[in-house]
């Protein structure tokens, strides 16, 4: 590839897209919802978040100084990221608390790419993201899972029409935020009927010797405030 096809390729990738017609943007959302609210199609796609969660684990850790030894997502939609490093102290907790966190960041983020038009960067760095995962996965499952995204990603941004880049773009975003509501709730119903006793919140529990409610509350806190912020930058209000 030489510097003129170099040169057009960083002007597709980080050039700006015309705004998708506003029922598009509701026609996405819609659909990201009907893949959240039901519970047959939730535990399907939920396997899309659990990649955001354990990514976010991962991405944190290694901010934070820590070795990443490897991350497993599984079939059940759950998920390990093991670090190594200091067992207590900033970075520990920093890395605890990604997890839950990551999809509504890595949406709100999205969000606000695409309210600036930058609809191919959305996807090229959500496809260069998948890639730097893929070499931390250290199983079967988890490597199909996170080949199979990353092609559709690659697809979409390579062959795909304008129209179905947005659509596909949107769609993401959306689900993203819709998508990193529902864990919370679903942690804290465990918890309430004394399941996951090692979850994050219980972990950070341990780590700040702050209650663990006090952690679902901030999870519930910045999905909840994502998808606000998020919502408003994808219908341009």
């Amino acid at each position: 590839m030489n510097s003129t096809e170099l040169g057009d390729l960083w002007d597709r990738v980080t050039g700006t897209q015309s705004a998708p017609d506003q029922w598009l943007v509701v026609a996405t959302f819609a659909l990201a919802l009907v893949a959240v609210v039901p519970n047959p199609l939730w535990r399907l796609a939920r396997n899309t978040i659990t990649i955001a969660h354990e990514g976010g684990h991962g991405l944190v850790a290694l901010l934070t100084g820590r070795q990443l030894s490897g991350i497993r997502l599984h079939s059940d939609t759950s998920g390990l990221t093991v670090s190594r490093g200091k067992p207590t102290g900033i970075g520990m907790i920093l890395t605890a608390a990604a997890g839950y966190t990551a999809p509504s960041l890595l949406g709100l983020g999205g969000a606000w790419l695409l309210a600036g038009g930058r609809i191919t960067l959305l996807l090229w760095v959500s496809t260069a993201l998948l890639a730097v995962m893929l070499v931390m996965i250290r199983n079967v499952y988890g490597a199909l899972t996170v080949i199979l995204t990353g092609t559709v990603f690659l697809l979409v941004s390579w062959l795909a029409s304008s129209n179905v880049q947005s659509a596909f773009a949107y769609t993401v975003v959306w689900f993203l935020l819709l998508g990193g509501v529902r864990p919370p709730f679903e942690l804290q119903s465990k918890r309430r009927h004394g399941g996951a006793p090692d979850s994050d919140a219980d972990q950070l529990a341990r780590l700040t010797h702050a209650p663990a409610v006090l952690w679902l509350f901030l999870f519930h806190a910045v999905s909840l405030c994502s998808l606000s912020g998020g919502g408003r930058w994808l219908l341009g209000w």
